[in-house]
């Protein structure tokens, strides 16, 4: 595909982001089995279907670079304060040992890629969480990337996209992480004032103070199939209410239906759905 194509533009330090989301290293599988609905299709059906199920549907994590792969015109890219990696504000116990495996598994120095690039010939700045690394939680140096990035979209005047995939807060950074709801949130607040465009998209799953934050603030959000979006999740509520959640409660499906998703937008649709609209808000 030509969007795979395009990856090669990125760094090769994440170059195995690119068509090594769904096979381990070393594993050359010609059939893989969907955890979801158990059935096998060929690995090269996967990688030709966005790495969905091509029998179930069933939606599998892939990673920032990859998605960024298939969204941004070839050869466009400009990474963002790349070069910020996690670390250990609080001294954690095994916390930084985490962080090294975390890095040596992905490729990438933190939860958060920022990009500036063009879609269709438009500029534009891209935030994409990865649930590759601790879950796309949000630490210190994630809002600071999110922030920064938000701040460089509203000083160069461009539409804003983020992508969220967390599990919440990094606990291991205790106030740290907890301190960039109220600051990611901030720097979306005068993003808006500016009257820019900011284009919420949300990805499985989307829950705790990502949700909580920039999240929950776009002007237009949009989701992924079957993605779980919410704050606490729906086994927590379930056991604090005592009561049973009706079904499909949570997921994106759920949430369009209820008024707080826009739009259901499959992978494959996501380039042509984003271009759309920059061109509709475009001056």
């Amino acid at each position: 595909m030509e969007a795979l194509r395009s990856a090669l533009t990125f760094p090769a330090r994440v170059k195995r982001d690119v068509g090594d989301v769904l096979f381990k290293k070393n594993k050359e599988p010609v059939f893989v089995t969907c955890k979801a609905c158990g059935r096998r299709a060929l690995k090269k059906d996967w990688q030709n279907n966005y790495y969905v199920c091509p029998v179930c549907g069933e939606y599998r994590t892939i990673g920032a670079y990859y998605r960024l792969s298939l969204i941004l015109d070839p050869g466009s890219i400009h990474e963002l304060n790349a070069d910020m990696k996690a670390n250990d504000p609080m001294y954690f116990p095994e916390y930084s040992e985490k962080i090294a495996k975390q890095r040596q598994k992905t490729g990438l120095e933190e939860a958060a890629v920022t990009v500036s690039g063009k879609i269709g010939g438009y500029k534009v700045v891209i935030i994409v969480l990865d649930p590759r690394f601790f879950m796309g939680s949000m630490s210190s140096i994630v809002g600071e990337k999110v922030t920064r990035a938000v701040e460089y979209a509203t000083k160069e005047k461009l539409p804003l996209i983020i992508f969220s995939a967390s599990g919440g807060a990094r606990m291991q950074e205790g106030i740290y992480s907890l301190m960039q709801m109220a600051k990611t949130a901030a720097a979306i607040e005068e993003f808006n004032a500016s009257g820019g465009l900011y284009i919420s998209f949300l990805t499985h799953p989307t829950t705790g103070g990502v949700t909580a934050s920039f999240a929950s603030l776009g002007d237009i959000t949009l989701a992924e199939p079957g993605a779980l979006i919410g704050f606490a999740g729906p086994r927590v509520i379930e056991q604090t209410i005592h009561k049973k959640l009706p079904q499909g409660f949570q997921r994106s499906e759920y949430l369009e239906a209820h008024g707080f998703v826009d739009k259901i937008v499959e992978r494959s649709q996501m380039r042509d759905t984003l271009l759309q609209l920059i061109k509709l808000h475009s001056k």
